[in-house]
């Protein structure tokens, strides 16, 4: 029990300090030259509660149980000489895991041009060939790189061929069904696939499953974009609510909690029956560790039905009113700066950006100190913010940010430690989470929507933008590292890519 309230109360200090920043910037504004209806910011420090609690369990579940689980199953299922077996069961785990991903429920209303279980089986299909891709890039060590530069080829060859308005949907599916349930287990799981290879280079062939996961559903939109022809990608925004007393505030959330218990329940079932199946043919883990990983997926559960209700039901409102209200000012500008500071620190409040960090520093024992990669996260989602408020007052093509943005990061793929390249191309998918779709995004339409633009092409598409900029940023930590590491007095006893002198302040100094 000392274990749990040590852990519990380390795990609430990272939880308020992470969402502190953005409840902190968002009451200032609300008190100062952007007022809300009073029910409006009840509904947003609710949340803000429901959040907090909720980071706290799913961060301490998620180590308990998610992290472990993916681990054992990599590792046993890269272990067999089967190699159909391992590819059918990494096809099948991406398919069932995807399929019952809650955001790409909301993914399919936005596309109303293609039937809602065409697009959920194809984005599923996409998440599970792109795991076996994965699966076999590890297995037979190929560089990450390469594969990259492929795929997104085709996916720009591809993206020229549908109407703008498709596109903005298309690209944001790629952040949006690597969700906070996915993310930790398909990371553990390429943990547990390196974790059998004994080369030099299992270290960075452990991440870039999510990297890979990403593309899956971008391509698979796109082909039935190609299918279907989509015209009507119209979306009639939410209205918000009006909130008049304290009753009605609370059957308000309670209105929500049955919907995420539900959602939440459906989500964690496969990836429970997955490991449950392993657990009784393969791994026969003793009762200590099984208590352990059951007492995880309990806080696994709680903390995302607390942490969703509170994103969707208290965040998105009071993210849309604010971004109508300060679009509905004369000097809209503001806009700009003011998203660049909110998308700065809502990205420290994503559950999956915590397990990543966590799993960075572990896997390099320290040597990508986790402020350092949380740091660049910041900076690449505050980019992110910025250049979508401005196709939102611009209406300028997604297309000319996405392209030269990938562009960039895949040519930095080649010049940078493989490790980083690895690291990036997975942090797009996890800083892309619910607090991006509940509060930026929302924050996006309410801005598009006052000045009069297009919300499916200029409001939508900020998910892929978020997901876009961290590959930048975390490959020019690395190659800042590599400079500095070729340059130092101690260049000439380490090895260009051993991070072992590396040190905090250095790598922060970006």
């Amino acid at each position: 029990m000392n274990f749990y309230h040590t852990r519990f109360s380390e795990k609430f200090e990272e939880a308020i300090k992470a969402l502190l920043p953005i409840l902190g910037i968002v009451l200032i504004l609300c008190f100062t030259i952007a007022p809300v209806q009073p029910g409006i910011l009840l509904l947003f420090l609710l949340g803000g509660a429901l959040i907090t609690v909720g980071m706290m369990f799913f961060t301490l579940g998620a180590e308990l149980a998610m992290t472990p689980m993916g681990e054992k199953a990599g590792a046993k299922m890269a272990s067999t000489r089967r190699l159909n077996i391992v590819l059918f069961l990494c096809f099948f785990l991406g398919f069932i895991i995807t399929i019952s991903e809650p955001d790409l429920q909301v993914l399919a209303e936005q596309v109303p041009a293609v039937p809602n279980h065409i697009l959920i089986i194809a984005v599923a299909c996409g998440v599970g060939f792109f795991l076996v891709v994965s699966a076999l890039r590890m297995l037979f060590s190929c560089a990450l790189s390469p594969l990259l530069v492929g795929f997104y080829i085709l996916v720009f060859f591809m993206a020229f061929q549908i109407p703008e308005d498709f596109l903005a949907v298309a690209f944001d599916s790629g952040g949006v069904t690597t969700g906070p349930i996915t993310v930790p287990f398909i990371m553990a799981l390429g943990i547990g696939f390196a974790a059998v290879r004994s080369d030099r280079h299992a270290e960075n062939d452990s991440f870039g499953l999510v990297a890979l996961c990403s593309i899956g559903p971008i391509l698979a939109v796109l082909l039935l974009g190609l299918l279907y022809h989509p015209s009507d990608t119209g979306y009639t925004p939410p209205s918000l609510p009006v909130i008049e007393n304290s009753r009605e505030l609370w059957h308000y959330f309670m209105h929500g909690f049955p919907k995420y218990m539900k959602e939440i329940a459906f989500s964690l079932l496969p990836i429970i029956l997955f490991f449950a199946v392993f657990q009784f043919f393969a791994l026969r883990l003793k009762k200590k560790k099984l208590l352990r990983i059951t007492v995880g997926l309990i806080y696994t559960y709680i903390g995302l039905v607390l942490f969703l209700t509170g994103a969707n039901t208290g965040f998105m409102p009071a993210g849309n009113y604010l971004g109508q209200t300060l679009a509905g000012f004369p000097y809209r500008w503001i806009l700009i700066p003011i998203g660049m500071i909110i998308g700065y620190f809502i990205v420290k409040a994503e559950p999956a950006v915590y397990v990543l960090t966590e799993q960075v520093e572990e896997i390099t024992s320290g040597a990508i100190p986790g402020k350092a990669m949380s740091i660049s996260l910041s900076l690449g989602v505050a980019c992110s913010a910025g250049l979508s408020m401005i196709r939102v007052l611009t209406g300028i093509s997604i297309f000319w940010f996405i392209l030269p943005g990938y562009a960039i990061a895949l040519i930095l793929s080649f010049f940078v430690p493989k490790i980083f390249t690895a690291i990036a191309f997975d942090s797009g998918g996890v800083s892309s989470g619910p607090m991006t779709a509940t509060f930026l995004l929302p924050f996006a339409m309410g801005a598009c929507q006052t000045v009069g633009g297009n919300i499916v092409r200029d409001a939508f598409g900020i998910v892929a933008m978020v997901a876009m900029t961290p590959l930048i940023t975390i490959q020019i930590l690395g190659a800042v590292y590599r400079f500095r590491s070729l340059h130092s007095d101690s260049a000439s006893s380490a090895s260009p890519t051993c991070l072992d002198n590396w040190e905090d302040d250095d790598i922060i100094e970006l």
